[in-house]
């Protein structure tokens, strides 16, 4: 069983933007509730159908399989409105990749930092970039994001 082990933080600078450029991503959800989310994604010229569990803490279930681009459009027509529109950028730091999501549309000015840990006490270092951590608030997931973009409830 694939299973998922995700930390996610706010990003407090820019400093994070050195680097190579990322890549675009446009993704929907087939269904987007608290037990699953299905959810379709375009990512440049690659696309992939992800089926997730509920979450536990910072784990959950995971199965990705990549799609035909073409399929991925045809499936993103079927999604719930809206879709999410952002621009991912990997970084290195400390032995990790960290995924710097840079929210575009809807939940523009939104910067997301996620590192995938191979178990829940991995110790990893931290950017200075690197904010608050909000792994455990929903409002943060991508599927809650599409439906309730971030500048609606912002602190």
């Amino acid at each position: 069983m694939a299973i998922e082990i995700e930390r996610k933080f706010l990003v407090t600078s820019d400093a994070w933007r050195d680097g190579p450029p990322g890549v675009r991503i446009c993704q929907g959800y087939l269904t987007r509730d608290a037990a699953r989310t299905v959810r379709v994604r375009l990512a440049g010229e690659k696309a992939f159908l992800t089926i997730k569990g509920g979450t536990a803490g910072i784990s959950r279930q995971e199965f990705e399989y990549a799609i035909p681009p073409d399929e991925a459009r045809a499936l993103l027509d079927l999604c719930l409105p809206p879709l999410l529109d952002k621009i991912r950028h990997e970084r290195n730091h400390g032995g990790h990749v960290w995924e710097v999501d840079e929210f575009l549309g809807a939940n523009a000015g939104l910067v997301v930092a996620e590192i995938e840990l191979t178990n829940a006490d991995e110790a990893f270092e931290r950017p200075a970039w690197l904010g608050r951590e909000v792994s455990d608030d929903s409002r943060y997931f991508n599927a809650c994001l599409a439906e309730r973009p971030w500048p609606e409830w912002r602190d």
